[in-house]
C-alpha cells in the first residue's frame, strides 16, 4: 500500500470534481446552504461581541493604552477562526449530517458506477434521521475528549505544540468526513478509527487538506460537501479493502 502523503489531499481535488456532477447537485445544496449559514451567522456574532468588548475597554481604559486595540484585533482573528473552525463545524456537520449520508452513498455510486434507486432517497433519511445524529454525537463527544488535553499542548510546548495541533486537527476532519460512507457499510465508529489508523499517512494528508481548504474564504463553503465526497472516494479507491 502506498504512503505517498499527497495520495490523501488528492482525493479532495477529486471530491470537488464530484460535486459538479449532476446526480450530486441536489444532495449538496442543502448542506451548502447549512454551512453558509452557520459559518456567516458565526462570524457576525463574534464581531459584534468583540466590538461590545471594545467598546466598553475604551470607556475604561486610559487614552495612553489606545494602542492595545491595534493589538487585540489581530489576536481577536485568530480567536474567531479557532472557535469558527471547532465549535461551528461541529454544528454545521450536525445538522448537515442525514444530507452527508446520502451524498456518500450517491458519490459511491458514481464513482463505482453502481446505480442506486433514487425513489425514497428522503424517505430513508427520515428513517435513518436518529441514528445518524446519535453517530454524530458520538463524534462530537469523542472530538471534545481529545481536543482539551491536544489544546493544552498546543500552547504549552512551543513550534512543537502548534504542529501536534494542526495533525490533531486533520486526524479530527478525517475522522469526521470519512465516517459516511463507511457508516453507509455498516462500519461502527470504533472500526471506523481503526480503518483509519492503518493508513495513517493518508488519513492525515487527507485531513490537512480539509484544514486548508477550511481556511481559505469561499472555498470553505463547499469544503464539507468536497470532504463528504473525497471522503468517500478515498474508501472506495484505497480503504475498502483494508476493512477486518
Amino acid at each position: 500500500m502506498s504512503a505517498d502523503p499527497a495520495k490523501g489531499a488528492a482525493f479532495l481535488l477529486d471530491g470537488i470534481r464530484l460535486l459538479s456532477q449532476p446526480g450530486l447537485r441536489r444532495f449538496v445544496l442543502i448542506p451548502l446552504l447549512i454551512n453558509i449559514a452557520v459559518f456567516s451567522s458565526a462570524i457576525w456574532l463574534g464581531a459584534r461581541q468583540f466590538e461590545s468588548l471594545m467598546t466598553r475597554m475604551q470607556a475604561s481604559v486610559p487614552d495612553w493604552l489606545a494602542w492595545l486595540e491595534w493589538l487585540l484585533w489581530p489576536v481577536f482573528v485568530l480567536v474567531l477562526l479557532v472557535i469558527v473552525f471547532y465549535s461551528f463545524t461541529l454544528v454545521a456537520n450536525l445538522l448537515a449530517s442525514p444530507f452527508n449520508g446520502l451524498l456518500a452513498e450517491k458519490a459511491e455510486a458514481l464513482i463505482t458506477g453502481k446505480s442506486l434507486a433514487d425513489a425514497g432517497d428522503y424517505g430513508k433519511l427520515l428513517k435513518q434521521l436518529p441514528a445518524t445524529l446519535l453517530d454524530e454525537l458520538r463524534k462530537i463527544l469523542y472530538a471534545l475528549l481529545w481536543t482539551i488535553p491536544f489544546l493544552i499542548l498546543a500552547f504549552a510546548v512551543p513550534l512543537i505544540g502548534p504542529l501536534i495541533w494542526f495533525l490533531f486537527t486533520a486526524w479530527m476532519l478525517t475522522v469526521q468526513y470519512a465516517d459516511f460512507p463507511m457508516g453507509n457499510h455498516g462500519l461502527r465508529f470504533r472500526d471506523m478509527r481503526a480503518t483509519l489508523r492503518r493508513r495513517r499517512v493518508l488519513s492525515l494528508s487527507f485531513g490537512a487538506a480539509v484544514a486548508a481548504m477550511t481556511m481559505v474564504p469561499v472555498l470553505n463553503f463547499i469544503a464539507m460537501p468536497a470532504a463528504v465526497a473525497g471522503a468517500t472516494a478515498m474508501w472506495v479507491s484505497e480503504l475498502s479493502g483494508t476493512r477486518n
